[in-house]
Order: C-alpha cells, then sequence, then structure tokens
C-alpha cells in the first residue's frame, strides 16, 4: 500500500488470499515519500519468494508503475477510492503506464482489491495445483450463488 489508509479497501485482497491460505505480507511504503524503501524492498522481493505484487494506492497513485519499474515479478494496481476525484485520478495514475513497464490494473477500490486477490490466486494457480483447484471450487461457487437467486427471484415472479 501507499499508506496506511489505503488499508480499508486493500484489506479485501488480503481476505482472499487468507480464504486461500497463501502466505503474502502486507508492507505501506510511499512511492514518494519513501522511494528508497520501496526500490530495497522490490529488488529483493523476488529473491525472498515473493511471485506476484499487489499495490493499491490513491491520489497520484505511482505506487504500482514504480515496482513494475524495479521487477520482472507482475504487478496488479488497485486503484483506492479519493474524496477529491472519487478515484479517477488513481486510476489513470496506475492505468496509463509506457510500454514495457505493464501493470494490471484493477477496479477502483474494494471490488478491485477483491478481483486483484483472485488475478493472484489465478496466476499462482497456473503452477500450483491446490490454488488451482480451490479457484475452480471458488468459481463453481459462484456460480451456483447466481443460480440460486436466479431461482428465488423466478419464484417471485420477478
Amino acid at each position: 500500500m501507499g499508506s496506511h489508509s489505503d488499508w480499508e479497501t486493500m484489506r479485501h485482497a488480503v481476505d482472499i488470499l487468507k480464504n486461500f491460505k497463501v502466505p503474502h505480507e502486507v508492507k505501506a511504503i510511499s512511492a514518494h515519500r519513501a522511494l528508497g524503501l520501496l526500490q530495497q524492498y522490490v529488488s529483493s522481493a523476488e529473491k525472498q519468494g515473493v511471485e506476484v505484487m499487489i499495490a493499491g494506492a490513491g491520489g497520484a497513485a505511482h505506487l504500482a508503475g514504480v515496482i513494475a519499474s524495479h521487477t520482472t515479478l507482475p504487478v496488479i494496481g488497485v486503484p483506492i477510492h479519493t474524496k477529491s476525484l472519487g478515484g479517477m485520478d488513481s486510476l489513470l495514475s496506475t492505468v496509463q503506464m509506457p510500454g514495457g513497464v505493464p501493470v494490471a490494473t484493477m477496479a477502483i477500490g474494494e471490488t478491485g482489491a477483491r478481483n486483484a486477490g483472485i488475478f493472484a490466486l489465478e496466476m499462482l494457480g497456473i503452477s500450483d495445483k491446490t490454488i488451482g483447484a480451490r479457484l475452480r471450487r471458488y468459481k463453481k461457487g459462484l456460480v451456483r450463488s447466481v443460480k440460486e437467486k436466479d431461482n428465488k427471484y423466478r419464484k417471485r415472479g420477478i
């Protein structure tokens, strides 16, 4: 996260990872206020066993891009909702990356954080069959949920 204030959004990504029993760590390191610390962390992440990074930041949300510029690991950006522009500033700062520095950008806010967690699991699930199997069950559960809601509304005549 770019700041501790981003936790209320980013905890939703962490919840997904916890539910899937995936080891993870949470850090708050600003790309603007602590660039050296961020560079140091990112440059050692792969050696520490990190396989994918999720970066959530608001406002001038350069965190994901700075991370992506210092690693070959996949980076997922989560734009945080802001009071001034509703998160559009965060979205544009995250998604508008120059060629060669990709960031997979999710939706603004809580939904984006959840999807970032799931997208990270999808990447990890390619080589980790346990995660892949859990994801298949999760997605089947989503389908069941939709069918159950549809049946509920049909019974009501809606």
